[in-house]
C-alpha cells in the first residue's frame, strides 16, 4: 500500500536532488537571463 507519507518522502527526495543538481550549474542561470534592449539592437545591426 502506498501512503501519503511515502509520497511526501519521495517528493522531498526529488526536491533535494533537484536542488543539488542546480547548485552545480551556476552558468545555466546566466545563459537563461533575459536579454536587454541593448542586446537586441546590437544583434540586429549587420554591416
Amino acid at each position: 500500500m502506498y501512503t501519503i507519507e511515502m509520497a511526501y518522502a519521495r517528493m522531498r527526495e526529488l526536491q533535494d536532488l533537484a536542488n543539488r543538481s542546480g547548485a552545480h550549474q551556476p552558468a545555466t542561470a546566466e545563459r537563461q537571463a533575459p536579454k536587454t534592449k541593448a542586446d537586441r539592437t546590437v544583434r540586429g545591426r549587420k554591416r
